[in-house]
Protein backbone atom coordinates (compact mmCIF):
# COMPACT_ATOMS: atom_id res chain seq x y z
CA UNK A 1 0.00 0.00 0.00
CA UNK A 2 2.80 2.64 0.94
CA UNK A 3 4.70 2.13 -2.72
CA UNK A 4 1.19 2.87 -4.31
CA UNK A 5 1.00 5.86 -2.20
CA UNK A 6 4.11 6.63 -3.19
CA UNK A 7 3.51 6.47 -6.89
CA UNK A 8 0.36 8.47 -6.02
CA UNK A 9 2.24 11.30 -4.59
CA UNK A 10 5.02 10.90 -7.74
CA UNK A 11 1.76 11.43 -9.67
CA UNK A 12 0.46 14.33 -7.89
CA UNK A 13 4.29 16.54 -7.60
CA UNK A 14 4.75 15.80 -11.57
CA UNK A 15 1.27 17.18 -12.75
CA UNK A 16 1.34 20.09 -10.17
CA UNK A 17 4.84 20.64 -11.72
CA UNK A 18 3.64 20.63 -15.30
CA UNK A 19 0.79 22.80 -14.73
CA UNK A 20 2.70 24.89 -12.52
CA UNK A 21 5.31 25.18 -15.28
CA UNK A 22 2.04 25.96 -17.83
CA UNK A 23 1.57 28.96 -15.52
CA UNK A 24 4.66 30.20 -15.31
CA UNK A 25 5.41 30.21 -19.35
CA UNK A 26 2.91 33.76 -19.92
CA UNK A 27 3.03 35.11 -15.79
CA UNK A 28 5.87 35.76 -13.03
CA UNK A 29 7.28 32.48 -11.65
CA UNK A 30 6.66 34.12 -7.92
CA UNK A 31 2.62 35.08 -8.63
CA UNK A 32 2.00 31.41 -9.70
CA UNK A 33 4.00 29.98 -6.56
CA UNK A 34 2.16 32.46 -4.19
CA UNK A 35 -1.30 31.15 -5.49
CA UNK A 36 -0.56 27.77 -5.57
CA UNK A 37 0.94 28.26 -1.96
CA UNK A 38 -2.44 30.01 -0.93
CA UNK A 39 -4.48 27.07 -2.92
CA UNK A 40 -2.36 24.58 -0.78
CA UNK A 41 -3.20 26.49 2.67
CA UNK A 42 -7.32 26.21 1.93
CA UNK A 43 -7.07 22.70 0.89
CA UNK A 44 -4.83 22.12 4.19
CA UNK A 45 -7.38 23.64 6.42
CA UNK A 46 -9.99 21.76 5.08
CA UNK A 47 -8.34 18.85 5.59
CA UNK A 48 -7.56 20.00 9.38
CA UNK A 49 -11.41 20.87 10.13
CA UNK A 50 -12.46 17.47 8.35
CA UNK A 51 -10.32 14.98 9.96
CA UNK A 52 -10.00 14.21 14.14
CA UNK A 53 -6.30 14.65 15.21
CA UNK A 54 -4.36 15.03 18.29
CA UNK A 55 -1.28 17.43 17.31
CA UNK A 56 1.50 18.47 19.46
CA UNK A 57 4.03 21.18 19.22
CA UNK A 58 6.71 19.14 18.09
CA UNK A 59 4.14 18.01 14.74
CA UNK A 60 3.86 21.74 14.37
CA UNK A 61 7.55 22.54 14.63
CA UNK A 62 8.38 19.79 12.16
CA UNK A 63 5.68 20.50 9.86
CA UNK A 64 7.12 24.15 9.56
CA UNK A 65 10.31 22.90 8.96
CA UNK A 66 8.91 20.31 6.33
CA UNK A 67 7.45 23.67 4.69
CA UNK A 68 10.30 26.19 4.90
CA UNK A 69 13.02 23.19 3.20
CA UNK A 70 10.16 23.09 0.26
CA UNK A 71 10.42 26.53 -0.22
CA UNK A 72 14.14 26.99 0.05
CA UNK A 73 14.42 23.47 -2.30
CA UNK A 74 11.85 24.86 -4.76
CA UNK A 75 14.01 29.16 -5.26
CA UNK A 76 17.56 27.35 -4.99
CA UNK A 77 15.72 24.76 -7.41
CA UNK A 78 14.24 27.64 -10.04
CA UNK A 79 17.69 29.29 -9.60
CA UNK A 80 19.65 26.80 -10.53
CA UNK A 81 17.52 26.15 -13.14
CA UNK A 82 17.14 29.52 -14.60
CA UNK A 83 20.83 30.79 -14.22
CA UNK A 84 23.02 27.33 -14.55
CA UNK A 85 23.30 24.18 -16.58
CA UNK A 86 19.35 22.44 -16.31
CA UNK A 87 21.71 19.15 -16.88
CA UNK A 88 23.77 19.26 -13.98
CA UNK A 89 20.97 21.21 -11.69
CA UNK A 90 18.42 18.94 -12.19
CA UNK A 91 19.72 15.08 -12.22
CA UNK A 92 21.79 16.37 -8.84
CA UNK A 93 18.66 17.66 -7.32
CA UNK A 94 16.67 14.92 -8.15
CA UNK A 95 19.11 12.16 -6.65
CA UNK A 96 20.13 13.93 -3.56
CA UNK A 97 16.76 14.88 -2.64
CA UNK A 98 15.98 10.77 -2.37
CA UNK A 99 18.84 9.79 -1.11
CA UNK A 100 19.14 11.35 2.40
CA UNK A 101 15.07 10.07 3.45
CA UNK A 102 16.94 6.73 2.64
CA UNK A 103 19.79 7.39 4.35
CA UNK A 104 17.42 8.86 7.19
CA UNK A 105 15.53 5.78 6.94
CA UNK A 106 18.27 3.17 7.64
CA UNK A 107 20.11 5.19 10.15
CA UNK A 108 16.68 5.17 11.96
CA UNK A 109 16.62 1.34 12.03
CA UNK A 110 14.58 0.54 9.16
CA UNK A 111 15.68 -2.59 7.31
CA UNK A 112 14.40 -3.12 3.62
CA UNK A 113 15.16 -6.34 1.81
CA UNK A 114 18.34 -6.45 -0.21
CA UNK A 115 16.14 -6.40 -3.16
CA UNK A 116 14.24 -3.68 -2.11
CA UNK A 117 17.43 -1.86 -1.70
CA UNK A 118 18.53 -2.65 -5.48
CA UNK A 119 15.16 -1.26 -6.46
CA UNK A 120 16.06 1.47 -4.48
CA UNK A 121 19.26 2.26 -6.20
CA UNK A 122 17.14 2.06 -10.07
CA UNK A 123 14.69 4.33 -8.96
CA UNK A 124 17.17 6.61 -7.33
CA UNK A 125 19.34 6.67 -10.49
CA UNK A 126 15.75 6.98 -12.55
CA UNK A 127 15.38 10.24 -11.36
CA UNK A 128 17.97 11.64 -12.06
CA UNK A 129 18.30 10.27 -15.56
CA UNK A 130 14.14 11.96 -15.50
CA UNK A 131 14.75 15.14 -14.35
CA UNK A 132 17.73 15.61 -16.88
CA UNK A 133 17.26 18.38 -19.58
CA UNK A 134 19.62 19.80 -22.40
CA UNK A 135 22.09 21.84 -20.81
CA UNK A 136 22.38 25.68 -21.26
CA UNK A 137 25.30 27.58 -23.50
CA UNK A 138 28.29 27.30 -21.90
CA UNK A 139 28.00 30.43 -20.42
CA UNK A 140 25.27 29.75 -18.57
CA UNK A 141 27.32 29.75 -15.16
CA UNK A 142 30.19 27.90 -13.68
CA UNK A 143 29.70 24.20 -13.18
CA UNK A 144 30.79 24.54 -9.64
CA UNK A 145 28.09 27.18 -8.71
CA UNK A 146 25.27 24.95 -10.22
CA UNK A 147 26.70 22.06 -7.99
CA UNK A 148 26.25 24.40 -4.73
CA UNK A 149 23.01 25.40 -6.12
CA UNK A 150 21.51 21.82 -6.56
CA UNK A 151 22.88 19.93 -3.77
CA UNK A 152 21.57 22.68 -2.16
CA UNK A 153 18.24 21.91 -3.59
CA UNK A 154 18.57 18.46 -2.81
CA UNK A 155 19.05 18.69 0.70
CA UNK A 156 16.31 21.21 1.19
CA UNK A 157 14.03 18.84 -0.38
CA UNK A 158 15.35 15.40 1.56
CA UNK A 159 14.83 17.37 4.84
CA UNK A 160 11.19 18.45 4.23
CA UNK A 161 10.52 14.62 3.49
CA UNK A 162 12.37 13.92 6.57
CA UNK A 163 10.41 16.54 8.63
CA UNK A 164 7.27 14.92 7.42
CA UNK A 165 8.58 11.47 8.75
CA UNK A 166 9.26 12.73 12.05
CA UNK A 167 5.87 14.12 12.30
CA UNK A 168 3.03 11.89 14.92
CA UNK A 169 0.78 8.94 13.23
CA UNK A 170 -1.81 10.76 15.14
CA UNK A 171 -1.31 14.75 14.24
CA UNK A 172 -3.30 13.42 10.80
CA UNK A 173 -3.13 16.67 8.45
CA UNK A 174 -2.00 19.59 11.20
CA UNK A 175 1.90 19.48 9.75
CA UNK A 176 0.48 19.84 6.51
CA UNK A 177 -1.16 22.85 7.59
CA UNK A 178 1.84 23.97 9.35
CA UNK A 179 4.06 23.59 6.73
CA UNK A 180 1.65 25.39 3.93
CA UNK A 181 1.00 28.58 6.30
CA UNK A 182 4.83 29.01 6.58
CA UNK A 183 5.76 28.23 3.24
CA UNK A 184 2.98 30.77 1.97
CA UNK A 185 4.87 34.51 4.19
CA UNK A 186 7.77 33.02 2.47
CA UNK A 187 6.54 33.48 -1.23
CA UNK A 188 4.77 36.57 -0.03
CA UNK A 189 8.00 38.39 0.98
CA UNK A 190 9.67 36.81 -1.58
CA UNK A 191 6.70 38.61 -4.12
CA UNK A 192 7.29 42.09 -1.83
CA UNK A 193 11.15 41.82 -1.97
CA UNK A 194 10.97 41.71 -5.95
CA UNK A 195 8.08 44.02 -6.41
CA UNK A 196 6.43 41.38 -8.28
CA UNK A 197 3.05 41.82 -9.13
CA UNK A 198 0.44 39.18 -7.85
CA UNK A 199 -2.15 39.87 -10.63
CA UNK A 200 -2.45 36.94 -12.84
CA UNK A 201 -4.87 36.40 -16.03
CA UNK A 202 -7.96 34.43 -15.64
CA UNK A 203 -6.25 30.97 -17.47
CA UNK A 204 -2.76 31.68 -15.39
CA UNK A 205 -4.28 31.54 -12.43
CA UNK A 206 -6.76 28.24 -12.88
CA UNK A 207 -3.19 26.55 -13.56
CA UNK A 208 -1.77 28.14 -10.51
CA UNK A 209 -4.85 27.22 -8.74
CA UNK A 210 -4.66 23.36 -10.27
CA UNK A 211 -1.17 23.12 -9.33
CA UNK A 212 -1.55 24.16 -5.85
CA UNK A 213 -4.56 21.16 -5.84
CA UNK A 214 -2.13 18.56 -7.20
CA UNK A 215 0.61 19.39 -5.10
CA UNK A 216 -1.10 19.38 -1.67
CA UNK A 217 -2.79 16.60 -2.11
CA UNK A 218 0.56 15.16 -2.97
CA UNK A 219 1.78 16.18 0.14
CA UNK A 220 -1.04 14.81 2.05
CA UNK A 221 -0.51 11.58 0.74
CA UNK A 222 2.80 11.42 1.19
CA UNK A 223 2.46 12.00 4.99
CA UNK A 224 0.18 8.98 4.56
CA UNK A 225 2.66 6.96 2.80
CA UNK A 226 5.63 7.32 5.68
CA UNK A 227 2.67 6.29 8.13
CA UNK A 228 2.21 3.14 6.34
CA UNK A 229 5.38 2.33 5.42
CA UNK A 230 8.99 2.41 5.18
CA UNK A 231 10.57 5.98 4.18
CA UNK A 232 13.53 4.79 2.59
CA UNK A 233 11.27 2.92 0.18
CA UNK A 234 8.74 5.42 -0.02
CA UNK A 235 11.20 8.44 -0.44
CA UNK A 236 12.35 7.15 -3.95
CA UNK A 237 8.93 6.15 -5.74
CA UNK A 238 7.58 9.58 -4.24
CA UNK A 239 10.87 11.48 -6.25
CA UNK A 240 9.68 9.79 -9.86
CA UNK A 241 7.36 12.62 -9.95
CA UNK A 242 9.36 14.21 -13.15
CA UNK A 243 8.56 10.77 -15.02
CA UNK A 244 5.01 11.98 -15.06
CA UNK A 245 5.58 15.41 -15.96
CA UNK A 246 7.80 14.53 -18.99
CA UNK A 247 5.06 11.70 -19.81
CA UNK A 248 2.56 14.48 -19.30
CA UNK A 249 4.63 17.28 -21.62
CA UNK A 250 5.07 14.25 -24.38
CA UNK A 251 0.55 14.01 -24.21
CA UNK A 252 -0.30 17.21 -24.01
CA UNK A 253 2.60 19.43 -25.55
CA UNK A 254 4.19 16.80 -27.74
CA UNK A 255 7.38 17.51 -26.53
CA UNK A 256 9.69 14.40 -27.57
CA UNK A 257 11.69 12.57 -25.12
CA UNK A 258 15.27 12.20 -24.71
CA UNK A 259 16.64 9.04 -25.01
CA UNK A 260 18.68 9.29 -21.50
CA UNK A 261 14.70 9.89 -20.57
CA UNK A 262 13.81 6.83 -21.86
CA UNK A 263 16.36 4.69 -19.71
CA UNK A 264 15.07 6.40 -16.62
CA UNK A 265 11.52 5.56 -17.27
CA UNK A 266 12.58 1.91 -17.97
CA UNK A 267 14.80 1.90 -15.28
CA UNK A 268 12.35 3.20 -12.92
CA UNK A 269 9.51 0.73 -13.88
CA UNK A 270 12.32 -1.90 -12.91
CA UNK A 271 13.15 0.12 -9.42
CA UNK A 272 9.41 -0.23 -9.25
CA UNK A 273 8.66 -3.96 -9.41
CA UNK A 274 12.16 -4.89 -7.54
CA UNK A 275 11.34 -2.81 -4.15
CA UNK A 276 7.62 -4.21 -4.65
CA UNK A 277 8.68 -7.55 -4.62
CA UNK A 278 11.11 -6.71 -2.11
Amino acid sequence: MAIFLGLCVALGFGSGDFVGGLASRRAPTLAVLAAVQATAVAIALTLVLLTDAEVTGRDLGFGALAGTGAVVGLGLLYHGLATGRMGIVAPITAVIASSIPVAWGISTGEEPSALSLVGVACAVGAGGLIARERDLPADGGRVGRDVVLALGAGVAFGLSFVAYAETGDDSGFWPLLAARGTALPLALVAVAVTRTSLRLPRRELRFAVGAGAFDVSATALLLVAVREGLASLVAPVAALGPAFTVALAWLVLSEPIAKWQRAGLVLALVGLVLIAAG
